[in-house]
């Protein structure tokens, strides 16, 4: 990837943000951080291609560890609102302000209150998702989940491609659906579930429990039995939120 320097006024602008933020209540809640630069995003504080003050600085304007910091800039990262340049610092992306009312309206910052909200809709959804899919999957469909269960064990050891791999495997129960409806929600907030997965990732059990829960759902669908897709998917939707949960009172 090719990175263009920034003029230098735009540099120039991380010192006031620093001087905007307040510190953070709770020490250690990546959360709170992430919502705090959101708020300030949001509100135009920041402008778009404008460098972030450095993660020490980050830090001591809220009051917390740096690894706080750390985390919420990753989670931004992978939602896409800020770049990460490796040796250069944190940048805000293009087009962030059409994306912000979208990502704080789904509660994209795992920790708060819509947590749950969210979790009880992606359950119905997927549920439905995979129903439908047992009643209209061809031959052709079943092969191309196999495909990426396969891809999910083969990347056990790699984080970015298994979970590559779990969202594209839900994505095509959304797609064997035949439902646009569902495809379009659940392509909409395929960051959302990227940052889900890549929050639990490292809980003990999580690939292997994840592996069972998916070929569950897969052998139903394969059997074209709705009702034991609806079952296997909300079996392995229970499971995930459990992780979730676990993964926030960990870190909050």
């Amino acid at each position: 990837m090719t990175v263009t320097s920034q003029p230098d006024q735009t540099a120039a602008a991380a010192p006031d943000l620093a001087q905007l933020l307040r510190p953070v209540v709770r020490e250690s809640s990546v959360s709170e951080v992430a919502k705090r630069l959101l708020d300030h995003l949001s509100a135009g504080d920041i402008r778009p291609g404008t460098r972030l003050p450095a993660e020490r600085q980050l830090a001591e304007a809220l009051g917390v560890a740096r690894s706080s910091v750390r985390g919420a800039l990753s989670a931004l990262d992978v939602l896409g609102i800020i770049e990460i340049r490796p040796g250069s610092g944190s940048y805000v992306r293009e087009g962030t302000s059409e994306f912000l009312p979208r990502a704080i309206n789904w509660g994209l910052m795992l920790g708060q209150r819509r947590t749950q909200d969210l979790v009880e809709v992606r359950t119905h959804m997927e549920g439905v998702s995979a129903r439908l899919a047992a009643e209209r999957a061809t031959d052709e469909d079943v092969a191309r989940l196999e495909e990426h269960l396969q891809h999910m064990r083969d990347a056990q050891g790699d984080v970015a491609a298994f979970i590559d791999a779990d969202i594209a495997f839900h994505l095509e129960c959304a797609r064997i659906a035949r439902n646009s409806v569902l495809s379009d929600i659940l392509h909409s907030i395929r960051a959302l579930l990227q940052v889900w997965m890549e929050r639990v990732s490292d809980i003990e059990g999580t690939v292997g429990g994840t592996l069972c829960e998916h070929d569950a759902v897969l052998k139903a669908i394969r059997d074209r039995d709705p009702e034991a897709a609806d079952r296997a998917m909300a079996a392995h939707m229970r499971m995930a939120s459990t992780r979730l949960h676990a993964s926030i009172d960990g870190t909050s």
